[in-house]
């Protein structure tokens, strides 16, 4: 079974805001799981799904949101981290 988009493409467009010289937030699947556990936890919580086409499963909210860049994984000292 192939889901999409792949833990690689979105491992890439999370990354793709990042200055070159910088170091890439997410480095694995792991962070892609834990993000997008957190942030459909927060739509379970009843927070307002931020793409257009929100899924009724919240998880598959969450994937769709990271992948258009409406969502960002944050590092642990980030200060905008709830």
């Amino acid at each position: 079974m192939m889901i999409h988009p792949s833990y690689k493409e979105l491992i890439d467009a999370v990354n793709a805001d990042v200055p070159e010289n910088e170091e890439p937030l997410v480095h694995s699947r792991y962070s892609i799981v834990i993000g997008t556990a957190k942030r459909a936890r927060q739509l379970v919580d009843g927070a307002e799904p931020l793409t257009d086409n929100p899924s009724i499963k919240p998880l598959s909210t969450a994937v769709e949101e990271m992948w258009e860049g409406k969502v960002k994984v944050l590092g642990e000292n980030d200060p905008d981290q709830e």
